[in-house]
């Protein structure tokens, strides 16, 4: 590795990040903007944002930018033993997606021309729940201090989600209060 290594963010980029997190009510359109933004801070080739379904034990797209609508249907991606940043809540930085076994579909990140990848962990309250995934054409080794910075990203993520989630869940019961009768609402 002979080339220097440049940082990518800094408190300018987080100012601008910090400000769209706080302003953006549209949970899917904050996601998406921050995997473009991400993919053209980096020079990748996409990102993707993911978030888990607990029932289910998948991680599901929330937002992407960079890669194709194939690639992102490939197949479920289940959360086990081989998806070290879910499991440990370390970033994980994989140089060759070609002869990692954690790669659960190498074949189609080959077919995309995704050749790297960065993961890290979107967390809230201690759990992790989902991943923020840049993908990379050529082998990339990108800063200490990014992946530091992308680590406090998935945190804020991660409380965005949770936000959200909570927001969704207050406006169900606020719809099924609406639809109970008048006389099983005295006393509340």
């Amino acid at each position: 590795m002979g080339e220097k290594l440049v940082r990518k963010f800094y408190l300018k980029q987080f100012k601008a990040i910090s400000d769209a997190i706080s302003s953006y009510d549209d949970l899917h359109l904050l996601v998406n903007h921050l995997a473009e933004g991400t993919t053209l801070t980096f020079e990748a080739k996409g990102c993707c944002i993911m978030v888990l379904d607990e029932r289910e034990k998948q991680l599901f797209p929330l937002g992407s930018f960079g890669v194709s609508e194939k690639y992102l249907e490939k197949g479920p991606l289940f959360i086990n033993e081989k998806w070290s940043a879910f499991i440990t809540g370390e970033p994980e930085i994989i140089h060759d997606l070609s002869d990692n076994p954690a790669v659960q579909y190498p074949q189609q990140a080959e077919d995309e021309g995704i050749v790297a990848m960065v993961t890290v962990p979107i967390v809230s309250r201690a759990l992790v729940v989902g991943l923020y995934r840049i993908y990379f054409g050529e082998p990339k080794h990108i800063h200490d201090e990014d992946v530091d910075s992308l680590l406090v990203l998935g945190k804020l993520l991660g409380l965005v989600i949770e936000n959200y989630g909570m927001k969704n869940f207050v406006e169900g019961v606020k719809t099924a209060m609406g639809s109970l009768p008048l006389r099983m609402l005295k006393g509340l």
